[in-house]
């Protein structure tokens, strides 16, 4: 069985929890990071020398980095599930959108979601938190553009592309008390993830 090492509430760990699901593998979660600990361990660095998560062990392979353990589930257990196809041009473009997803959406991202979530409202910079919040909207209305006219990301057809922008996405529309610009074609998207039921099981939580 399938091991992977990161706490629920992690974006990255939740990644990986959706495609196994929609692959219908079994697998074992194990609490790591944050108030888990474990991942200064020497056993754990031993797996990953990152103290990241996640980290999956399939038998005697280990694997650390969200996006390259979907890749590698995904050509693995599902090389006809279409959610990493193999076309090359279609290919490139949903991993054009993996690598957006942590060079430009995350880091844009990142600062909102730890003042909107993690901060007390006492101790947040709301100058700082308004100016962030404006540079993630912009990283969103790319996106919004992007899917003027398409059902999902890439193609026709759910793929990893919508997996790992759709954790995220759990991210910009579930922050209470924030004023989002209107993006119709973003927010269309993402109410047909949310009705697939790994959504639902593991991106559909309080943010925390």
């Amino acid at each position: 069985m399938l091991k992977i090492w990161g706490r629920a509430n992690s974006v990255n760990v939740q990644k990986v929890l959706w495609v196994c699901d929609e692959l219908s593998l079994p697998y074992e979660r194990i609490d790591a990071g944050l108030q888990f600990g474990r991942v200064r361990d020497p056993d754990y660095l031993d797996l990953n020398p990152n103290g990241q998560v996640p980290t999956l062990v399939d038998g005697t392979f280990v694997l650390w980095e969200s996006n390259s353990i979907l890749r590698y589930l995904v050509m693995q257990y599902g090389p006809t599930s279409q959610l990493y196809p193999n076309d090359p041009k279609l290919r490139a473009s949903i991993d054009r959108w993996l690598d957006w997803s942590l060079s430009t959406l995350q880091p844009a991202e990142r600062p909102v979601f730890l003042s909107a979530v993690r901060t007390p409202a006492a101790e947040r910079n709301l100058v700082q938190f308004e100016a962030d919040l404006m540079t993630v909207a912009t990283r969103w209305k790319l996106l919004d553009d992007h899917l003027s006219g398409r059902f999902f990301l890439e193609s026709d057809k759910f793929t990893i592309a919508d997996i790992v922008l759709g954790a995220f996405a759990k991210r910009w529309f579930g922050l209470a008390g924030v004023e989002r610009p209107s993006m119709p074609n973003l927010e269309r998207w993402y109410s047909r993830l949310e009705q697939r039921a790994p959504f639902k099981k593991h991106i559909d939580l309080p943010l925390t």
